[in-house]
């Protein structure tokens, strides 16, 4: 029996008149797909070739471009007979994913440690500003968009291109595991008590520090996922 899938209407804006529509269409649709909530649903998730072509303005020729080149890429996959499909991992390449993500983070805030300069870190003290007098499941969403652009920022201040590079296609399903497991488990508590060393080693400029404490806060994910994640077979 086949299982059920959810079609998906992307959150995209149409594009403007441009000779390389290709290119904009897979910016735009990859922009979605990494903020969409793909791991907070048990169903598949289906795009609609002809909703992504009147939303975003275009014909279907850059769309199906498009996703032919996001297939390539391994974010979408096509299936016969039943369309194409935003491709989320298993169980098992989602903790392989995590491990991989914990020795760059943790390189990169061992890198920040150097190179952010003291406003880049006050900046990214503030992002937390908002969750000083109220606990951070009053403001569930925030708090998670939050928490995405706090390893985000760590990624950037360590000031290294490749990091970046590698960790942009494993973004989109870190970004996903993120904010469904901050909502379990009491985490999104723990998950503050843990950025808040994290700055205050890296404010202190303590390059082991700030190494052992990214590594191990995301480590911390990965088992959380190993013991309640729900994910494609």
């Amino acid at each position: 029996m086949e299982s059920a899938d959810t079609q998906m209407r992307l959150n995209i804006a149409p594009l403007a008149a441009n000779t390389s529509l290709r290119t904009l269409a897979y910016d735009a649709i990859k922009k979605a797909i990494t903020e969409m909530d793909m791991y907070g649903q048990e169903s598949e998730i289906r795009l609609d070739e002809r909703q992504l072509s009147h939303d975003l303005g275009v014909s279907r020729t850059p769309i199906r471009e498009a996703l032919t080149v996001l297939e390539q890429e391994g974010f979408v996959r096509s299936v016969p007979r039943r369309g194409i499909f935003v491709v989320r991992k298993s169980k098992r390449e989602i903790i392989d994913m995590i491990i991989v993500w914990a020795a760059l983070e943790s390189m990169a805030a061992r890198l920040a440690t150097s190179r952010a300069s003291d406003r880049d870190l006050t900046e990214l003290r503030d992002m937390f500003h908002d969750f000083e007098a109220e606990a951070p499941a009053e403001h569930m969403n925030e708090y998670s968009n939050a928490n995405i652009r706090f390893h985000q920022t760590i990624i950037r201040l360590g000031g290294c291109a490749m990091i970046g590079e590698v960790t942009e296609n494993l973004f989109i399903h870190i970004r996903g595991i993120r904010a469904v497991s901050v909502r379990q488990e009491n985490r999104s508590e723990r998950s503050l008590q843990e950025h808040r060393a994290i700055i205050a080693a890296l404010v202190a400029r303590d390059a082991d520090l700030a190494e052992r404490l990214v590594r191990e806060h995301t480590l911390g994910l990965a088992a959380h996922v190993e013991k309640h994640g729900r994910f494609p077979s």
